[in-house]
Parts: structure tokens; C-alpha cells; sequence
């Protein structure tokens, strides 16, 4: 009897072992359809480097923080292909955070991103999740295992405008697509801070950014961002808040960072992260 239970056993084992594999490779195969999506969607550059003389006519503290953060003749950001780790919150009421580690490339013209992480929910029980603006649609598609869906938003106005503002907000990984030639207007609003606004195809998304006396952008905020609450998406303020800048390519850009939606009764932090790979493609 116990030979036929053990047999039993090992083939449950094998089983799962070759739904996990299956389910690896299924991910695997989807993210690169969407990173093929992600450079078809490419678009001609037309400015090539940065000049100072893009900064006349600025508001103040916009003006300063570019001249922290790049240097004449900094060559265009085309694309960044980056690797991050940290923590994700998991609930949307108590503290439940659980690693993840991630890949992320991100495109400035047409603007893009997928962002491809995996949360480690305990020892072997991990979500994979896909949160990605390309060509003008916004996705997030989380999946047990890769292979059991458990959210799959996408192609609605909210989530469009959703994903660009991640990508807006994280411009300051790629900061030559916040400048007035790459497509982004400044508004002035007091000594240190500024609205920024920026249009993709018919969605478009505005921030403010505050700066900190160093001239770096120390957050960027959003009266409202597509929040998914069981299962629908509701417009909820937003912030993200950068720290630990360091010289990368030329480019004074922050390493480490946390995001986090503000509520009635305060601020709730649900990812917190920093990148440990960095790579760029620049104009020519």
C-alpha cells in the first residue's frame, strides 16, 4: 500500500513540476511579445542631445533641476532596460509586504514600458504580474504561477492614463524625457515645485513635482490615479517619492524610491524599491 501512496506522490510532484515549468515559459513567451510590441511602437527622434538653451523661459525650479542633473550635449535617453528589488504591500488595508524582484524596459518615444515582477507571496507560491503602457494601452495582468489569472485590466481610458503617469512619474530614471523638446509642458507653481504635463495620442496626464533645495526632484503627485479596489479602478491621489541619487551615464538619477496612494486617513505606501541593474540606449 505505502509503494502504490509514494507512487502517487511522485506523480502529483511531477505534475506540478511540469504545470510550474509550462507556466515559467507561457510568462516568458508573453512578456516578449509585449517588449516586440513595446519597440514596434518606436518612434523617430528628432533632437539628439540636450541643451541649456532649452531651459529659457522655465519656471525656477525646473530650471535648476536640470542643471543638476545633466550636463550640454547629454545624448537623448532612447530606451532603459533595468532590474529592480524591494517589497510590494499585498493588502489594501493592513501591512502585508512581500518581495519581489523585476525586469523593466522602458522606450521614451512613443512612450512605454513593460514592467515584468515577481512577488514572492511565501516559500514556492509566487505572482507574476505585467504592469505596462505600449502603444497608448494600459495592462496590469497579475497571474499565479504564471498561469492562474487573478487580475487582467486593460484597454480602457483609466488604465491608459494610469500606466502613463507611472511613466511619466518615472522619468526621473530617464530624465531627458522631461524636457520641453521631448514633448513635456511646465507650468510654474511656487519656489519649489512645478506642474508638468505630458500627451500621448488622446490621453493626458499632468504632475506636480517638488524639488528638493539640492534641486532634485524629491516627489511627484497626482490628484487622482487609477487605484484597483476589488476589481475596479478608482481615481485616488497619488505619490511617488525618489532618494539616493547617484551619477549613472552621465545622468544624476535616484536609485531608490517609494510609491504610495493618499488616503483619508493618511498615506499608503504599497511598493517600495530600488534598482540594482541599470543599462541605456541614447540617440546618435
Amino acid at each position: 500500500m505505502w509503494k502504490i501512496i509514494l507512487w502517487i506522490m511522485i506523480g502529483v510532484a511531477v505534475i506540478i513540476s511540469i504545470a510550474l515549468v509550462y507556466g515559467y515559459h507561457r510568462w516568458q513567451s508573453v512578456t516578449k511579445e509585449m517588449d516586440a510590441k513595446l519597440e514596434t511602437a518606436r518612434r523617430f527622434i528628432g533632437q539628439k542631445t540636450y541643451s541649456t538653451n532649452e531651459l529659457i523661459g522655465l519656471p525656477a525650479p525646473v530650471q535648476r533641476y536640470f542643471h543638476a542633473v545633466l550636463k550640454d550635449g547629454q545624448p537623448m535617453v532612447l530606451a532603459v532596460s533595468m532590474e529592480q528589488a524591494g517589497t510590494f504591500n499585498m493588502s489594501e488595508t493592513s501591512e502585508k509586504w512581500r518581495p519581489f524582484i523585476s525586469t523593466q524596459r522602458v522606450i521614451t518615444h512613443r512612450p512605454g514600458f513593460c514592467w515584468d515582477g515577481r512577488i514572492t507571496m511565501m516559500p514556492g507560491l509566487a505572482v507574476r504580474v505585467h504592469d505596462a503602457y505600449i502603444a497608448g494601452e494600459g495592462i496590469l495582468h497579475a497571474s499565479l504561477f504564471g498561469l492562474i489569472s487573478l487580475v487582467n485590466l486593460r484597454g480602457t481610458p483609466a488604465m491608459a492614463e494610469g500606466e502613463l503617469m507611472r511613466f511619466f512619474a518615472e522619468a526621473a530614471w530617464y530624465p531627458t524625457a522631461l524636457l520641453p523638446s521631448q514633448g513635456v509642458q511646465w507650468e510654474a507653481v511656487d519656489d519649489s515645485s512645478a506642474k508638468a504635463t505630458l500627451k500621448d495620442g488622446e490621453t493626458t496626464v499632468s504632475m506636480l513635482c517638488r524639488f528638493h533645495e539640492n534641486g532634485l526632484i524629491e516627489s511627484v503627485y497626482a490628484e487622482a490615479r487609477g487605484r484597483t479596489v476589488a476589481g475596479a479602478v478608482i481615481p485616488t491621489p497619488w505619490e511617488g517619492r525618489w532618494r539616493h541619487y547617484e551619477l549613472r551615464y552621465g545622468m544624476r538619477i535616484p536609485i531608490e524610491g517609494e510609491v504610495a496612494w493618499i488616503l483619508p486617513d493618511g498615506p499608503k505606501p504599497y511598493w517600495r524599491g530600488r534598482i540594482t541593474r541599470l543599462t541605456y540606449e541614447f540617440a546618435q
